[in-house]
């Protein structure tokens, strides 16, 4: 039986077993594999199994054990699954490909196992305006949503609490014509843009009072008739709570939160894709999901 798992640490409470069990009913072995030193954890993966996904802190470390580099993590500088074959290991990153389903699912009503490319087509043409979006946080989540956005044809800004990680990021990626703003700007950046992607891990104060003091918005993208779409990496304990989506409501004619467990189940079954060569039970690992 193959064996499939994750590294990191900590890992301890990571769902990534549970949503793997239930998109192959328990055909695979997939484990936690949780130790404070990269080299063993990497070792152990070596020894024993055929695939893993990795998470912080070792996705840079990851990239650099590969073989054969899928052009995505070259850009986004790391890799958050490796997966053995005859010729190798390849590295990949499946957070870029959760973002980008998770996106078309809000924005196009794609839906898993349809044509991605066909529904990213709409993307770029919905409105007759580009569409704009706002990644708040540039690490690893951060710079996957950057290429992600902008491969669908987004003008994409970053924002970071270190403004010059985020010009890093910009200045090494030129072909996508990244812009930076300081987080001091984080209101007017909300309200100009169709499209954030929240990723730091915690709440900025600023979150909690965007609906305060306005009246239904007349920007561009509502006079395009575009949704406001929310999409946030951090499910345990998001800064957009129920109580500010339902303010944002208020304000917004069409207000579309996308957790970050969608963001967790895209990532997870596009992962699991390249691991075994089968496509997952996605109703099951849904199921999974709504059910913790």
């Amino acid at each position: 039986m193959k064996r499939f798992g994750l590294i990191g640490y900590p890992i301890k409470g990571s769902l990534s077993p549970v949503l793997f069990s239930a998109g192959y009913h328990g055909k695979y072995v997939y484990d936690l594999i949780e130790n404070p030193d990269f080299e063993t954890s990497y070792q152990i993966f070596a020894d024993s199994y055929a695939g893993i996904n990795v998470t912080a802190p070792y996705k840079e470390n990851a990239l650099r054990m590969a073989g054969h580099i899928d052009p995505v993590c070259r850009k986004i500088g790391a890799a958050n699954l490796l997966v053995k074959t005859q010729d190798g290991i390849h590295a990949y990153n499946s957070d870029y490909t959760g973002i980008r389903r998770s996106l078309l699912e809000a924005m196009t009503g794609w839906k898993y196992g349809e044509n991605e490319d066909e529904a990213a087509e709409t993307v770029h043409g919905q409105g007759g305006r580009r569409i704009s979006a706002l990644v708040v946080g540039c690490g690893g989540a951060g710079k996957a949503a950057a290429v992600a956005s902008a491969d669908l044809g987004m003008h994409v800004f970053l924002m970071n609490r270190t403004l010059n990680r985020a010009e890093q990021i910009a200045a090494n990626l030129p072909q996508y014509g990244f812009q930076v703003k300081p987080l001091a700007e984080f209101t007017q950046m909300f309200r100009q843009c169709d499209v954030i992607i929240y990723t730091l891990p915690d709440s900025i104060e600023s979150i909690g009072s965007l609906g305060d003091g306005h009246t239904m918005e007349t920007s561009e993208h509502i006079a395009a008739n575009r949704p406001k779409v929310i999409l946030e990496a951090n499910y345990k304990t998001p800064a957009f709570n129920q109580s500010t989506i339902a303010q944002l409501s208020s304000v917004y004619r069409d207000v579309r939160y996308i957790s970050g467990l969608r963001w967790l189940l895209h990532q997870a079954a596009g992962g699991y894709e390249l691991f075994t060569g089968e496509i997952p039970d996605f109703q099951a690992m849904e199921q999974a999901v709504v059910s913790r």
